[in-house]
C-alpha cells in the first residue's frame, strides 16, 4: 500500500467542482424536510399528497438515467453539470412560489418534483465522468475522498439547518434557500470549463445505450459489484428507514435514540475519509468487498437486542465500511473504463445498484409485520453478509489492481 497528500483544493478546477457539488449536496439535504412540511401543511394535503410528490421525482431519477448516461458522454459534462444544477433550481424555486402562495395544485407540485428528478438522472452519470477531467489519474482516489467529505459535511448542515429554517423562516422560504444552493453550484461549475469529450461517431440514442451496456456487461468485475451492490442498497434502505426506527421505538428510546444511531453512521462516514485519502490497497475491489460485512454489523445489533452505544458503534463501522466501499469503486471506475463511455456505464451502475431499493423497502414491512422486526432484521443482515462478499467468487474483483500510476 502507498500514501498520498491531498492538495487537491489548492488547484482552482478541482476547487470550484468540490464546492460546487459541496454546494449542492447541501440543498440536497435541505431541501426534502421543506418539501416533506411544506407539502403537508397545504390545505388538504395528507400522506397520499407527499408520496405523490416524491414519486413524481424518484420515477424519473431512475427512469431518465440511462439517457442521462449517453447525454453525459455527448456533450462537455461541465456543461451538463451546470445545466443539471440550474434545472434543480428552477424546480426548487417553483415548489417555494407555490408553498409560498398557498396554491399548490397537485399537478404542479408532481411536475416541479418530476423536473427535479430529471436534473438528478441528468447530473449523477457526468459528475462520475467529470472527475477524470479534473485531476490526473495519480489523484482520482483523493478526488473521489475529498468529494466525499465535502458531499457528507454538507449532508449533516443540511439536515440540521434545514430543520431550523421550516420552523424559524417556514417551508417556502427554505425550500427559495434551497433554489439558491443550486444556482451558486451552477454558477461555481459553469466555470469549471472541461472541454470538449473526444470525438466519436455520432450514433442513434439507441445504438449509444447498447454500446454503453455492451461496455458494463463485457467486464466481469464490473457486473459482479453492481449486482452485489444491488443488494447492499435494498437491505441498508430497508433497515433505515422502516426495520431500524421500528425496534429503535421498541428499546432504544425512540426517534433520539435513532437519531443517535445516525449520527453515528454518519461520523463513520466522514472520519473513514482519512483513511481514504492516505492508503491505497494494490487490490482495491477485493478490500471494498473484505470492508462490506461491517455493513451487517448495526443490524445484527439491531436484530439481536444490543445496547444503543454498541449499536451506535456497529453503526459508525458501517458508515466507515460504505464511504471507504463508495470510494474505491469509484475511484476503480473512473480508472478502467474509457472516458467516452464513463457516463453510460455510471448510468448502468447506478440503475442495477438501485434497482432492488423500493422493492427492499416495500418487504420490510410486511417482514416487519409478520415475523417480527429482529428476525426481519438478521435476516437482512446475513443477504448482505453473502451479497458483500459474493464478488470475491470472481478472480476479477480478486485481482484486479490499482492504476493511480503513482507507486
Amino acid at each position: 500500500m502507498t500514501t498520498a497528500s491531498p492538495h487537491l483544493l489548492r488547484q482552482q478546477r478541482f476547487a470550484l467542482l468540490f464546492t460546487g457539488r459541496t454546494i449542492s449536496m447541501f440543498g440536497n439535504a435541505f431541501g426534502p424536510i421543506a418539501i416533506a412540511f411544506g407539502v403537508l401543511a397545504l390545505p388538504g394535503a395528507t400522506a397520499a399528497t407527499l408520496s405523490a410528490v416524491l414519486a413524481g421525482h424518484a420515477v424519473p431519477q431512475l427512469g431518465l438515467m440511462l439517457l442521462g448516461g449517453v447525454i453525459g458522454d455527448r456533450l462537455p459534462r461541465h456543461r451538463v453539470l451546470v445545466a443539471a444544477e440550474t434545472l434543480s433550481g428552477l424546480a426548487f424555486a417553483a415548489l417555494a412560489v407555490m408553498l409560498l402562495a398557498g396554491r399548490a395544485p397537485l399537478v404542479l407540485l408532481v411536475a416541479a418534483a418530476f423536473v427535479a428528478g430529471c436534473a438528478s438522472a441528468l447530473l449523477l452519470p457526468a459528475l462520475t465522468g467529470v472527475v477524470p477531467e479534473v485531476v490526473g489519474r495519480e489523484q482520482l482516489r483523493s478526488a473521489n475522498a475529498l468529494l466525499r467529505l465535502g458531499g457528507n459535511t454538507a449532508n449533516i448542515g443540511g439536515i440540521a439547518l434545514g430543520g431550523a429554517a421550516v420552523v424559524l423562516l417556514g417551508p417556502g422560504v427554505a425550500l427559495a434557500v434551497d433554489a439558491a444552493t443550486y444556482f451558486i453550484a451552477a454558477a461555481l461549475l459553469a466555470a469549471l470549463r472541461t472541454g470538449a469529450p473526444a470525438p466519436r461517431a455520432r450514433k442513434r440514442v439507441w445504438a449509444d445505450l447498447r454500446e454503453g451496456f455492451r461496455e458494463f456487461a463485457g467486464r466481469q468485475w464490473l457486473w459482479a459489484v453492481v449486482a452485489s451492490a444491488a443488494f447492499l442498497n435494498a437491505g441498508t434502505a430497508a433497515t433505515f428507514t422502516v426495520l431500524g426506527p421500528v425496534l429503535a421505538g421498541d428499546h432504544l428510546g425512540g426517534a433520539a435514540g435513532w437519531s443517535l444511531i445516525l449520527a453515528a453512521f454518519t461520523a463513520g462516514m466522514l472520519l473513514s475519509v482519512l483513511a481514504a485519502l492516505r492508503v491505497r490497497p494494490t487490490r482495491p475491489l477485493r478490500t471494498a468487498a473484505l470492508v462490506t460485512p461491517l455493513l451487517a454489523a448495526p443490524l445484527a445489533a439491531l436484530g439481536f437486542g444490543a445496547p444503543l452505544v454498541l449499536t451506535a458503534a456497529a453503526a459508525f463501522c458501517a458508515g466507515a465500511a460504505f464511504n471507504v466501499f463508495s470510494v474505491l469503486w469509484e475511484t476503480t471506475l473512473q480508472q478502467r473504463v474509457p472516458g467516452t463511455a464513463l457516463a453510460r456505464v455510471t448510468s448502468c451502475n447506478y440503475v442495477v445498484a438501485l434497482s432492488l431499493k423500493p422493492i427492499g423497502i416495500y418487504l420490510a414491512g410486511h417482514a416487519a409485520t409478520g415475523v417480527g422486526a429482529g428476525p426481519a432484521t438478521l435476516a437482512v443482515g446475513a443477504v448482505l453478509l453473502v451479497a458483500g462478499l459474493a464478488p470475491l467468487a470472481s478472480r476479477q474483483v480478486r485481482q484486479l489492481t490499482d492504476q493511480s500510476g503513482d507507486e
